[in-house]
């Protein structure tokens, strides 16, 4: 292990007792002036994002891994917001739950408390940095982070103004550290700190997730990538589908949620597909589908059994048709990564039936797969979105970041 890394993992244990009792009213001032904090210096942040986006655009980075990377004012001011939300809410540690006498007179009870020192290894969205630091700062948690060498200007320049106003607030500037350090074995390195990290949380691609699940000898948190369904049931709205379908696959490519593969009825694609693809080819989407699809759409491409189980991540399209909802529901079983599944339908026993049986983190009923956020479903942010079934599961808020410990009161007692 590096030396600068055995010296976060020391600062990280040597401040975490301290961010383990702070009041909730210092953790959200301290929040609220790294928010204004932003704000204020949202020119400096744009500087230093501007150099990494420069460099993407030389290596020639797609154009949906640069939405990723690319900060704007907007998008800086929302991450200020993100932290006032966090503030906002309240604070899950030191809460006792299923406090209960026992007939010997003990009194047993849960209290919950934080997970400890969190290391997230992340790939460009820089604005995971905020959202990461300010969900770990309210439950009491240190936060070390790794991120890509694609963000290293950004993540310097927003964890510099965390740690500067942090001090300012009499904070311990150690509840968030980033491992500067952009090669390979640096991240080995980290995966292995088992003394000073307790649970490590990957957010990126699925070779980023592979990597951290397979070295990793610290405990993992999985957040998994996105192959997002929609299922068009033959009872639909056309127009409510067209719009779900746009707003799913376009608003933003790049991220987790966006729909990758389109599942159809037969009983409804002649008159859907004609409208989809319209839409679509506003954002000049490339749509790639099974026979029964290419027949009615010429300009599509034939889809290959990978087009199924993968998540573009770009301006592509598949789609399968089905004649039943057993076949819909069996296909997205299948090839689904756990992450976010929809239907679109007018009938309430289909709906129900897609709720019980599609096996994801989250199940959409006539709604865009692309709320799946942490934001979005009011936790203030998110620290991923986890797709596995141990701890966590879904948009991981407050409560995601926290364990619980067993408290006990008695008047004497002992075991016979």
């Amino acid at each position: 292990m590096s030396g600068t890394l055995l010296e976060i993992g020391k600062k990280a244990r040597q401040a975490e007792p301290q961010m383990r009792i702070m009041e909730t009213a210092r953790k959200n001032g301290a929040l609220l002036a790294i928010a204004d904090a932003f704000e204020k210096l949202y020119g400096y942040i744009l500087e230093e994002n501007d150099k990494d986006v420069k460099s993407a655009k030389e290596n020639q980075m797609k154009p949906a891994l640069v939405d990723r990377l690319l900060l704007t004012k907007e998008r800086i001011f929302a991450m200020s917001e993100g932290l006032r939300q966090i503030a906002s809410l309240e604070d899950p540690i030191g809460e006792i739950s299923g406090m209960k006498r026992r007939p010997n007179g003990l009194l047993i009870g849960q209290q919950r408390v934080p997970l400890g020192v969190i290391g997230i290894i992340y790939e460009s969205r820089p604005n995971v940095t905020a959202d990461a630091f300010g969900l770990c700062f309210k439950t009491g948690n240190i936060v070390i982070l790794k991120g890509g060498s694609d963000a290293i200007c950004s993540n310097k320049a927003i964890v510099k103004i965390i740690r500067d106003t942090l001090k300012e607030c009499g904070a311990p500037e150690d509840a968030i550290q980033l491992i500067e350090s952009t090669d390979r074995e640096t991240t080995a390195q980290f995966m292995k700190m088992n003394e000073y990290v307790d649970v490590l949380i990957p957010r990126g691609g699925a070779g980023l997730i592979r990597a951290v699940v397979t070295n990793s000898t610290i405990p993992v948190i999985e957040t998994g990538t996105g192959n997002c369904h929609i299922f068009v049931d033959e009872s639909a709205d056309i127009n409510m589908a067209a719009d779900i379908i746009f707003n799913a696959k376009t608003q933003r490519i790049g991220v987790c949620n966006a729909c990758e593969s389109l599942v159809v009825h037969e009983n409804i694609k002649e008159a859907l597909l004609p409208v989809i693809q319209k839409r679509l080819q506003e954002k000049h989407v490339e749509l790639r589908g099974d026979r029964a699809v290419c027949e009615i759409l010429p300009e599509a491409k034939e889809a290959t059994e990978e087009d199924w189980g993968r998540e573009y991540l770009d301006y592509i399209l598949s789609i399968k048709t089905v004649s039943s909802l057993d076949e819909a529901i069996s296909h997205i079983n299948r090839y689904n990564t756990g992450h976010s599944e929809a239907i679109i339908t007018q009938n309430y026993e289909h709906a129900q039936r897609f709720l019980n049986e599609i096996d994801a983190a989250a199940v959409y009923v006539n709604a865009s797969t692309r709320f799946t956020d942490g934001f979005e479903f009011g936790f203030g942010a998110e620290i991923g979105i986890s797709t596995q079934k141990l701890h966590a599961r879904g948009p991981m808020g407050l409560h995601a970041l926290t364990s619980t410990k067993y408290i006990i009161y008695g008047n004497g007692q002992v075991r016979s």
